[in-house]
Order: C-alpha cells, then sequence, then structure tokens
C-alpha cells in the first residue's frame, strides 16, 4: 500500500479529523486540558493519525448519529462509532476493536423476567435514539413499541417520567441506572453487542483497507487491551475477536 496515496485519501487535508462520539462514556472518559477528549476512542484515532504521520484533529459529536449524518460531507476522515448496517450504507467500516453488551433494565415488580419476554404486544422500550442497539432494536423488535429520547440520560428520564416498561441501553451504563430506582432489575444475558469500529467514507479503498488492517493488529499485539487499562474499563469494554 502506497503511503502517499493512503495518506492523500485518508488525510486529504494534511491532518486526521476524526469524529468521535461523546455519548459512548466508555470510550469516552473524560476531557483534556485543551478540550480535546480523552479515552480509548480518541487514542485510537491518533494511533491512526500517528501511523499516518499527520497530526490528529478531533470533531468531538453529541451522538452517534451525527456522526453517521455527516458522512461524505468533508467534515470527518475517520468516525469512531459502533458499527451496523444502516450506518454502513454510506460508511465503511473495520471489523469492531471492542464490544459493549446491550440488554435491558425493568422495575422490580415487573414481570419480565428474562429477554425474551421483552418483545410483546404492550410493552414499551425506552431507547437512546439511533445509538447502535436502537438500530439493532428497530430491526428486531415485532411487537412492542419502541419510545425515543436524544441521549442515554434523556432515554433513563423518559424511561421514569413515562413509566415506560423496559429501558434498553448499555449493560455498564444500566448497572449505574439500577441504583437510582429502588428494586430494579437488569435482566440476564443481551439482545446484542455494540461493535465499536473505525469507519471512512463509502468508496475509500485504500483507507478502508487500511483500517481494517490497523484494527486486526491492534488488537492481536494487544494495544486496545492496553487501551481498555489505561483508561480504567476493564470488565466494562471488551477487547472484540479477531474478524
Amino acid at each position: 500500500m502506497n503511503q502517499a496515496d493512503l495518506v492523500a485519501e485518508l488525510a486529504p487535508t494534511g491532518v486526521l479529523r476524526a469524529a468521535i462520539n461523546l455519548g459512548n462514556f466508555l470510550l469516552v472518559t473524560d476531557k483534556a486540558a485543551n478540550g480535546d477528549p480523552v479515552g480509548v476512542s480518541p487514542d485510537m484515532a491518533a494511533e491512526v493519525a500517528r501511523r499516518l504521520g499527520v497530526p490528529v484533529q478531533y470533531a468531538p459529536m453529541a451522538t452517534p448519529g451525527e456522526i453517521a449524518d455527516t458522512a461524505g460531507k468533508k467534515i470527518w476522515d475517520i468516525g469512531n462509532i459502533g458499527a451496523e448496517p444502516t450506518r454502513a450504507e454510506t460508511i465503511d467500516f473495520s471489523a469492531a476493536y471492542a464490544e459493549i453488551q446491550s440488554t435491558y433494565m425493568v422495575r422490580g415488580d415487573s414481570p419480565i423476567q428474562q429477554i425474551a419476554d421483552v418483545d410483546k404486544p404492550g410493552i414499551r422500550i425506552a431507547v437512546s435514539a439511533r445509538s447502535a442497539y436502537d438500530l439493532w432494536l428497530d430491526r428486531n423488535i415485532k411487537q412492542a413499541e419502541l419510545f425515543r429520547a436524544e441521549g442515554i440520560e434523556a432515554s433513563f428520564a423518559l424511561f421514569e417520567d413515562q413509566k415506560l416498561d423496559v429501558l434498553a441501553g448499555l449493560r455498564p451504563r444500566l448497572t449505574d441506572d439500577v441504583q437510582r430506582i429502588p428494586g430494579a432489575r437488569i435482566l440476564d444475558g443481551q439482545f446484542s453487542a455494540v461493535q465499536q469500529a473505525i469507519g471512512t467514507t463509502k468508496g475509500n479503498s485504500l483507507a478502508a483497507a487500511f483500517l481494517r488492517e490497523f484494527v486486526e493488529e491492534t488488537k492481536a499485539s494487544g494495544f486496545v487491551g492496553k487501551l481498555i487499562e489505561k483508561h480504567g474499563v476493564v470488565g466494562r469494554l471488551s477487547v472484540a475477536p479477531p474478524a
């Protein structure tokens, strides 16, 4: 792979512009003094830039939907979000470098005991709009009804304020939320696992091939695992298996 051609395609301005989803609290865990995001996701982007030999410039966005919406608009060169079939219509994704379980929380007096009980008529599910797990639910929920809010905290508020039956979310976040409602329970298992990946605009063939190789190498070498340790998310964020 010719390095000059790769840089011309992946960082055409001479700087790698990396879109970072601030809404994922496992991948962005802090903010630097200069305002830059800190965490596994920004560090993965910085390593891509280092290997290209260019500076990194972060493009922080509040939700993954914002990143998906701006694909191909020359706002960012790589986007670090969950890989999903809907998003793959405009973004070429690597395989996942990390995974996060998605599951449900219910109130203590809920008759719902297992994940299979959720997709039933009359069940109302609160979810963060256009999150990777919302996109999965939109494709797979057939009988229950989805109620969407803008962001994770807003989905919790919706669940509480409207007394909905189920809150869908990332298991690590739900382990915090469950303590906010006396008697609440998190269901065993998962309905999906969010596949955190690196994407580039569809059609960037050199860039897509490079990012696929980069992700597989950083998983195999232990680089991703070390980032998970560095940012204190061991047990909440897992290194994804080889593609």
